[in-house]
């Protein structure tokens, strides 16, 4: 029980969180007396292993994270209000504008609420940085002003705002507790190099997460490709900052259920897939592998070429277990990530394809030789 956690937490005795599917009773009557009786037994040989549970101030960061991702699904569902109240009043603003959050799109809403129906005045709201025209934008705005869609505009605007500010509440929380984190550990950190991106993210924290997090961990998590300052915090929230309760980035791909199974009866593999798993970080490394598939480095080179062969699922997972790797050898070793690049491991792999073939041919008694010709190959 969620509920009990923090009381059992603080108290003296020594308690431990038991995967379920790792303590299955033997057939026969079920009660809650018997499976107690029945872990208790277990746990008396050393056959049960306690769950992850993070530190206490990890805990509240998790905590706090999640929280703020409720906000701003809360907050992305009165966008999606907002959008279908001028789509009533047929005002095609999401035609013009690709978000209608923007600086543009805001403008013009809040204009509306406020009163203003000319479309010459609200295109004047326009953003310099806006792709679309005045003309285009003004044309989009040509509609009727019924006072129910204007209602139902103003009111989700207004909550939309709200849960605006509940998030700048959450990002407050989090850069105290993220500067008692540093505070508490006082690593001596070298300067921080220029970040990669430069464009700020939607729906990111409004204090620098990238700074915080170096001074708390003394490495740079966003120089490992796909993992932006924002995914790196839910990363931290996720799996704390000591990662010694994974003895191996084996370990800890296993346990995000990224690695391969291994279900082997009498010498025959009988299924190689990874666990379903519920688990946020897993889906975090797969989110972050996603993104880099059209990247030029050696990560997307992985994944487009596994994609090509495997199917994008099996990429997207392979290319998080490397992401976790990484991940793991940059907190637990203080690795710091060089990307080689995508010619460079386009290089590396033609190489272990040459040596490969070698290796076969020799050990059916040919000798591989490569011929000037690229349409051509010899086998003497």
């Amino acid at each position: 029980d969620h509920s009990q956690t923090p009381t059992v937490r603080s108290s003296t005795n020594f308690y431990i969180l038991v995967n379920a599917r790792y303590a299955k009773n033997v057939p026969g009557r079920k009660t809650d007396v018997s499976d107690a009786a029945w872990l208790r037994q277990l746990h008396s040989y050393g056959l049960l292993r306690g769950s992850f549970r993070p530190d206490a101030e990890i805990a509240t960061l998790r905590a706090y994270l999640r929280q703020r991702e409720r906000l701003v699904e809360y907050a992305a569902a009165h966008i999606q209000h907002m959008q279908k109240a001028l789509m009533e009043m047929n005002l095609q603003l999401h035609h013009v504008v690709s978000d209608i959050t923007g600086a543009t799109g805001m403008r013009i809403i809040r204009a509306i609420a406020a009163g203003e129906r000319n479309p010459d005045v609200l295109a004047a709201y326009r953003d310099v940085r806006c792709h679309s025209s005045i003309e285009t934008i003004r044309a989009a705005l040509v509609g009727n002003d019924r006072d129910e869609h204007i209602f139902a505009l103003t009111q989700s605007l207004e909550l939309y705002d709200t849960y605006q500010a509940k998030m700048l509440d959450c990002d407050r929380k989090l850069e105290s507790l993220i500067a008692a984190l540093t505070d508490e550990e006082a690593k001596p950190v070298r300067k921080l190099s220029r970040p990669r991106v430069k464009t700020k993210q939607v729906n990111t924290p409004s204090f620098d997460v990238r700074a915080a997090l170096y001074g708390v961990l003394g490495v740079d998590l966003t120089e490992i490709h796909g993992l932006g300052p924002s995914l790196a915090l839910k990363l931290i929230g996720e799996c704390g900052t000591d990662l010694r309760a994974w003895p191996s980035a084996k370990h800890f791909t296993s346990w995000l259920c990224l690695a391969p199974g291994n279900k082997i009866s009498g010498g025959k593999v009988l299924s190689s897939r990874t666990r379903r798993s519920s688990s946020r970080a897993a889906a975090l490394l797969r989110l972050a592998a996603t993104t880099i598939g059209r990247s030029d480095t050696a990560l997307g080179a992985f994944y487009r070429r596994l994609s090509s062969r495997a199917g994008k699922a099996k990429a997207v997972t392979a290319t998080a277990r490397k992401i976790a790797v990484l991940f793991y050898n940059t907190l637990r070793h203080g690795m710091t990530y060089r990307d080689p690049g995508a010619e460079r491991y386009e290089e590396q792999y033609r190489s272990r394809v040459l040596a490969n073939l070698k290796r076969r041919a020799k050990s059916l008694g040919f000798v591989l030789q490569a011929v000037p010709c690229e349409t051509e190959a010899a086998v003497s």
